[in-house]
């Protein structure tokens, strides 16, 4: 399945709560999409409530579904508890950690600002989104005037958006680091990651 780049109401819609950046559209219909909407009393079993919250979180994160497989696999073989490696895992991705950091407006931003060669990691370049981030690690906008231009927008449409506490940021500076790893209140909470376990362990 390949990553969607649809409306994003319409996911907003189908599963009750802003998993993408919100539009008027979900004001208008406040409801789930298609005809019977409105008045739809959808009652779902086990299966169907585990597949909704992975891809809830898929979603989220703007996986596919062989990247979100890969990386569930990879959380397992990490040893401890799958559920919170998982959302860990996800967390450090270098798009989502730009996307926290404040250096773009959503994920799907932040996946093309570090696709477009715009980031380094530790003094050099990293155009891989999925490339996972660790403690230490200073990330920063290559000195670029269209990269410094595209970070400082990005600055500007977030400063009412608090930078987690696991990552620091200098904004006049457009750099950041990771102090920590995320711990566990600081990842999605408004996800059961129990169920997405359940569910791949079928």
């Amino acid at each position: 399945m390949s990553r969607y780049t649809g409306p994003t109401a319409k996911i907003n819609r189908r599963f009750g709560q802003n998993i993408l950046p919100t539009c008027k559209a979900e004001e208008r219909k406040p409801y789930i999409p298609g005809q019977h909407g409105p008045t739809s009393r959808r009652k779902l079993s086990e299966y169907g409530t585990g597949l909704i919250e992975k891809q809830k979180l898929r979603f989220m994160y703007g996986l596919n579904e062989r990247q979100f497989r890969i990386t569930f696999e990879r959380a397992k073989a990490l040893g401890g508890i799958a559920g919170e490696n998982f959302l860990r895992l996800l967390e450090t991705r270098l798009d989502n950690t730009v996307y926290r950091l404040g250096l773009a407006r959503s994920r799907a931003a932040a996946r093309q600002f570090v696709g477009h060669g715009h980031v380094k990691v530790n003094g050099k370049c990293v155009n891989i989104a999925s490339y996972t981030v660790k403690p230490g690690d200073e990330i920063e906008v290559r000195e670029r005037t269209s990269s410094k231009q595209l970070a400082t927008r990005g600055v500007e449409e977030n400063q009412y958006r608090s930078v987690p506490a696991w990552l620091s940021m200098a904004n006049d500076s457009l750099k950041g680091a990771v102090t920590r790893q995320p711990a566990k209140e600081e990842m999605p909470a408004d996800i059961n990651v129990q169920l997405i376990v359940e569910f791949y362990s079928r």
